[in-house]
């Protein structure tokens, strides 16, 4: 597949060929439905829990006698109908959401919405990103956003993809509505959360070399 390579200054500088088992798939909607809900319920972090009758302490004897007091009989304060006593249908924290979704699915599905994203012009390709000038510069983030800004991105959310570059994370982490994440930790939820992809030629192969599906 032909796709626009760009340099640092906005301009097209060439053409790149993506790879076609990731970046000519076509969309399966239900597919990656489910791995959006796989993703976000296996992050839940179940910590809200409420005490049943059989947990809270004390109701060991009877509040009242059966008969002759005029009041309703009760047989133990740790009933649900006082206060201080037991929950009903309370949250517990026993709930398993988690849900498996084999790697192979999930990488097919970051394929799909990798193939969306390049067919509607979402994902922007340079052909290097070296915003300093040397590997002792400090990481500008006044910089990276100058480069950015010369893209073809509009005004909206985009994530950026690096490889092995520790500058360009520390430069870009404080611009707003950008993420940025290591290529080979791209996931589902990221690609949902973010309009444009922004990524290098390293960013493609590793990109190419963690999802492929190809044996």
């Amino acid at each position: 597949m032909k796709y626009p390579l760009y340099n640092q200054q906005g301009k097209e500088e060439g053409i790149i060929t993506l790879p076609k088992e990731i970046f000519d798939i076509p969309l399966n909607v239900d597919l990656v439905h489910q791995v959006l809900v796989s993703q976000n319920a296996n992050k839940r972090q179940v910590s809200a829990h409420t005490k049943d009758r059989s947990e809270v302490k004390g109701g060991g004897r009877k509040p009242w006698r059966q008969k002759g007091t005029g009041r309703a009989r009760h047989g133990s304060t740790r009933s649900p109908l006082w206060k201080g006593g037991g929950v009903t249908f309370g949250p517990r924290n026993e709930k398993v959401y988690h849900r498996d979704i084999p790697k192979k699915m999930r990488k097919i599905a970051i394929c799909m919405v990798l193939s969306e994203k390049a067919r509607n012009k979402l994902l922007v390709v340079l052909d290097e990103l070296k915003p300093f000038d040397n590997a002792q510069s400090k990481p500008k983030t006044k910089i990276m956003a100058e480069i950015i800004r010369k893209l073809p991105i509009k005004n909206d959310s985009r994530l950026v993809l690096y490889k092995d570059e520790k500058g360009i994370y520390l430069a870009s982490r404080n611009i707003a509505r950008t993420g940025v994440l290591e290529a080979r930790n791209l996931n589902i939820a990221n690609l949902m959360n973010y309009k444009y992809l922004l990524t290098t030629k390293e960013g493609i192969k590793e990109i190419e070399s963690t999802f492929s599906t190809k044996k």
